[in-house]
């Protein structure tokens, strides 16, 4: 294949990856907790290890809040990384909702293990426990969470106390939340339902460092703006080389023509 269109091709290709990561990211844009992700290219032969970026690239990715860890990219390759910057926060007045204002996940019991999420839209079980909207439960530094009456009251640092039948909280917590975070968070996978998976062990985040805010959400952090404007200059981008790639096509048809001619 002739290099013209080798180089026509991979770049369409990022450029429907980049499309690909807008539909996610516009799709989940009123969801809580989501965070957005960006298709970065790669140059060829590029080291994605914290001393293979240089410039711009090293620049874009840590603006994302992401590390640069990684392996050597392949011609034509590209990196996914997760825009991690925090979203803004939105009061519910629920005392189910809540959400993190400090970096850190809080950890999930799944049927195929501990999932983590920044999503805090919990509810009550049939058994009082603390569960996500798919019943899976939200994990305390002692396990399960269960209550034995709504509307519990959940401190800054995460402790929860059972509400009072008149009002107020009892003065002895039942439990505590646990919040975890990882040296390379960048490294997460998603597992859908604003769940990821981790194969590196988290951390504990220390009491002293979590802040907690009872009865907000966390909103995601996608600009619709944003993707709009990366969806345009992906597509004209695309038109683009396509163009280019026509027009080598037809370059090579008329030189075949031309030979044809002469012989």
């Amino acid at each position: 294949m002739s290099d013209v269109l080798a180089i026509s091709l991979l770049s369409m290709q990022q450029d429907m990856a980049r499309l690909e990561r807008v539909s996610m990211n516009m799709a989940n844009a009123t969801t809580p907790g989501y965070k957005r992700e960006v298709a970065m290219s790669l140059p060829v032969g590029t080291h994605a290890a914290a001393g293979g970026f240089t410039g711009a690239m090293r620049d874009a990715a840590a603006s994302l809040g992401a590390p640069t860890g990684g392996a050597r990219t392949t011609p034509g390759s590209f990196m996914v990384r997760p825009d991690l910057r925090p979203g803004t926060l939105k009061t519910t007045g629920q005392s189910l909702d809540v959400a993190l204002a400090t970096p850190g996940y809080f950890e999930i019991s799944t049927d195929t293990g501990l999932a983590y999420t920044r999503q805090g839209s919990w509810q009550l079980d049939g058994r009082g426990r603390l569960v996500t909207p798919q019943g899976h439960p939200v994990m305390g530094v002692g396990g399960e969470i269960v209550l034995s009456r709504p509307n519990p009251v959940i401190d800054a640092t995460g402790q929860v106390f059972e509400s009072r039948p008149g009002g107020g909280a009892e003065a002895t917590p039942i439990a505590q939340l646990k919040i975890v975070r990882f040296d390379d968070p960048s490294a997460l996978l998603r597992l859908g339902n604003g769940l990821m998976s981790a194969e590196q062990a988290p951390t504990q985040v220390p009491d002293a460092e979590v802040q907690l805010r009872q009865g907000f959400l966390e909103n995601s952090n996608v600009s619709s703006m944003q993707e709009m404007s990366q969806l345009i200059q992906s597509m004209r981008h695309f038109e683009s080389m396509q163009r280019v790639a026509l027009g080598y096509d037809d370059m090579i048809g008329a030189a075949v023509r031309k030979l044809g001619d002469l012989g």
